[in-house]
């Protein structure tokens, strides 16, 4: 049951028309979740860019067994790889925040 947003009368929460106003209900349908699909959107993006910073660094910083065709900048592994980690972090924090607030 649910009231008409009419008359205030309760009716059947599937009718389609108050039985005492005799005014059609309109079909609301409101949208639920409304920043959980963004949420979730940021927290992948955040994640895609944490991924790529480790990826980065562990091939300029020397780890693997590869040897670079470049030569990598210190700039890069002493700056560039944790900034864009932090980055990263940052739009996973703000993506859970938009995920709870729905």
């Amino acid at each position: 049951m649910r009231g008409c947003p009419f008359c205030g009368k309760s009716i059947r929460a599937d009718a389609t028309q108050c039985a005492f106003c005799r005014e059609a209900i309109p079909d609301v349908r409101l949208k639920t979740r409304a920043f959980a699909s963004e949420g979730r959107s940021k927290i992948r993006r955040g994640l895609l860019y944490v991924l790529l910073a480790a990826i980065i660094h562990y091939f300029a910083a020397g780890y693997s067994g590869l040897t670079l065709p470049v030569t990598i900048p210190t700039v890069v592994t002493d700056y560039g790889t944790p900034a864009l980690f932090l980055c990263g972090f940052g739009i996973i924090i703000y993506g859970i925040c938009l995920y709870l607030r729905s």
